[in-house]
């Protein structure tokens, strides 16, 4: 497996041991991590700290440059709030662990020209589909429903 994704997991089993939910992400720079963060909404109350949100307030503030160079490994495909993130910093490629539990907004990001490639990773899928069906809950108030 990419040594990226595997960090994007390890977040989101860093973040399913604080008791949040299972959601990592990484920003990658000429082969570095620059980013990593993990969804903390439940661990901070916070309504924006999904994954991919807390991997960019963690890289910093980079150059139109670097984010235009950059991927950004996700285990779950992005929502709205965080595709409009990576469209707003330009990041040009996205790589997604699943979107077999939850389809985000690829359309959206393919529309503006940026590369999806979703992996399909099992460990992705089975660390969601266990949290998804012990927290229903938490789960549906992440995304909204």
């Amino acid at each position: 497996m990419d040594k990226f994704m595997q960090a994007a997991i390890e977040e989101a089993q860093q973040g399913l041991a604080e008791g949040g939910i299972p959601i990592g992400s990484v920003l990658v720079h000429n082969n570095k991590i620059i980013g990593r963060g993990h969804n903390r909404r439940v661990q901070k109350g916070s309504p924006i700290l999904h994954g991919e949100m807390d991997a960019f307030e963690n890289a910093g503030r980079q150059s139109a440059q670097t984010y235009r160079e950059a991927i950004i490994y996700t285990t779950l495909s992005p929502c709205a709030m965080c595709s409009g993130a990576i469209i707003l910093y330009g990041v040009s490629h996205v790589v997604i662990g699943e979107n077999h539990t939850f389809l985000g907004e690829e359309a959206l990001l393919k529309s503006k020209g940026i590369s999806v490639e979703v992996l399909q990773n099992r460990q992705c899928i089975d660390l969601m589909q266990n949290f998804i069906s012990s927290k229903p809950q938490l789960w549906n108030e992440d995304i909204g429903e």
